[in-house]
């Protein structure tokens, strides 16, 4: 089969079929995403945080932490307590603090609330 110039036979390679040059890649001018850096636009949060390092602070701990220290919260922010159980009241002193958490250990205080249900034996 042979194509002739300037005649009305077409290649695969112009207009017809797949997609024009104008419609190429996915998202491309069409505004998906919007031109934002990765995380969205998500600000790193600097107010003051609510603990300093080195200092002392009263806490609940109310939850154990997926590596296994409890955890409490001071005006919400977030404190990792290294050895802290759920429903401990205790005196902690921040070790390092972070934008977002901060680390401590339990120096005094360490008594349990009472559990609702007794503890097995």
């Amino acid at each position: 089969m042979e194509m002739q110039e300037g005649g009305a036979t077409m290649s695969y390679n112009e207009g017809g079929f797949g997609e024009s040059s104008e419609n190429r890649g996915y998202g491309g001018d069409r505004g998906y995403g919007g031109g934002r850096r990765f995380g969205g636009g998500r600000r790193f949060d600097d107010r003051p945080k609510p603990v300093e390092t080195g200092k002392e602070y009263d806490v609940s701990i109310t939850e154990i932490s997926r590596k296994g220290d409890g955890i409490a919260r001071v005006d919400g922010f977030v404190i990792f307590v290294k050895g802290g159980q759920v429903g401990q009241n205790a005196k902690i002193k921040i070790t390092q603090g972070g934008g977002r958490f901060a680390t401590a250990d339990v120096v005094g205080g360490g008594s349990p609330q009472p559990a609702a249900e007794p503890a097995a034996e």
